[in-house]
């Protein structure tokens, strides 16, 4: 079931990269002066970055889980090897999450859990890349509208109704599913695990108060910020950051002490104009989100500023961070790309979806997954996946054939 690799293929991450992931490594396995890291028989503690039943890698491990809508059939694209892996059918699904390892098949009755098999661990000065078996978990209790974060620690699920619950992240790990506790309240939008806490808004969709918890469910800290029309939600290296009516909030924890900074507009936003699902390459501080039918809002949230970037009609659209293009998939069926701080539009591939500008698309059309050296853009009627080269004038690497239709995508490993 290997896929069809088209193109000219180049290697996944450069070799500079290989060097400094594994430098890196090399650089935390020990203290200056503390000679080889010890066998297993000259000492009974791990090496550093150890995980039972997993390998480490000197760079990233992606992999991309696609569904097909239609029939329920699922896959994961191992995007360093090229190779294709058969995993259970998910019937009905029509959303395809991820918290960057484990991918959440939502249907209307649960939310189905696929390992993905690989994952990066931050430690601010280094990461450490793995890759696992593929695996099915089993089901999440989830309605049809249920949002799913977590850390490394905990996984929330939050449904329609604001009741959250909370499961253990690390039984997930070990392919099993057990409940930790329901979080008191009812909350609007996503109960997001930040900084071994859980950041929330309690109350109602006309006006939420930020409520930080911790993990065991009491509430530590009210900041004293309020939401209105709460939409989308991102975690950044800054923070946590929760789309508003009049822009965001930006929740930080800083000795100790969380604060939430209003990031506004600084213009009148008509509703259907409001940024309401941030997308973002993970590890950045520069999220995008739909600004209506033809236009894209960059959040910087660095410098706490929004740009609006106009352009033809929006599919999807990401970038992958400061000083890097903002990639927007148009009804034209292309992948543009749109220099942000000037507008200028920059680049284009060719026509990438097959019948693009036939009709609009459904919850289950195109997505723009972005890394640290590639995009990647599924195809649903061509039954492909491309793989972009967004630094070297958005070039088609490589495509990738498969034999089910993936209108559903995430990428894992990050």
């Amino acid at each position: 079931m290997d896929p069809t690799v088209r193109g000219r293929a180049t290697p996944w991450a450069p070799a500079a990269l290989v060097l400094t992931a594994t430098l890196l490594a090399a650089g935390c396995s020990g203290q200056p002066g503390a000679g080889p890291e010890p066998t297993a028989t000259e000492s009974s503690a791990a090496p550093h970055g150890y995980v039972e039943g997993a390998r480490e890698a000197a760079e990233e491990q992606s992999r991309l889980l696609l569904g097909d809508p239609d029939t329920g059939a699922s896959r994961v694209l191992d995007l360093v090897t090229g190779e294709v892996q058969q995993t259970a059918p998910v019937p009905d699904a029509t959303r395809l999450t991820t918290d960057g390892r484990f991918g959440f098949y939502h249907t209307a009755r649960d939310a189905r859990v696929v390992d993905g098999g690989s994952w990066t661990v931050d430690h601010g000065d280094h990461v450490h890349y793995y890759r696992a078996a593929i695996r099915d978990v089993g089901a999440l209790p989830a309605d049809h509208g249920a949002e799913i974060r977590s850390d490394a620690a905990v996984t929330a699920v939050t449904g329609r109704d604001g009741r959250t619950g909370l499961y253990d992240r690390t039984e997930l790990e070990q392919g099993g599913i057990r409940p930790l506790r329901t979080l008191g309240g009812t909350h609007a939008g996503a109960v997001v695990p930040y900084a071994e806490h859980l950041v929330a808004l309690t109350g109602d969709d006309d006006s939420a108060q930020v409520t930080v918890y911790d993990r065991e469910g009491g509430r530590v800290a009210t900041p004293d910020a309020t939401c209105v029309r709460p939409r989308g939600d991102a975690v950044t290296r800054r923070g946590v950051v929760l789309g508003c009516a009049d822009g965001a909030l930006l929740v930080r924890a800083e000795n100790g002490t969380f604060t939430a900074d209003r990031i506004p507009y600084g213009r009148d936003v008509p509703e259907k104009e409001r940024a309401a699902a941030f997308r973002h390459r993970a590890g950045s501080d520069t999220l995008t989100a739909p600004a209506g039918e033809r236009a894209v809002w960059v959040l910087d949230v660095t410098d706490r500023t929004w740009t609006r970037v106009d352009t033809g009609p929006v599919l999807a659209a990401n970038t992958a961070g400061e000083g890097a293009l903002l990639l927007v998939l148009e009804s034209d069926g292309a992948l543009h790309g749109y220099d942000i701080a000037t507008g200028r539009h920059a680049s284009r591939t060719k026509t990438l979806l097959t019948g693009a500008g036939e009709g609009p698309t459904d919850a289950s059309g195109p997505a723009v997954e972005v890394d640290r050296s590639r995009a990647y853009v599924n195809d649903r009627a061509g039954r492909r996946v491309y793989e972009i080269d967004y630094n070297d004038d958005l070039r088609v690497a490589r495509s990738f054939d498969l034999d089910i239709e993936p209108g559903l995508m995430a990428e894992t490993g990050r």
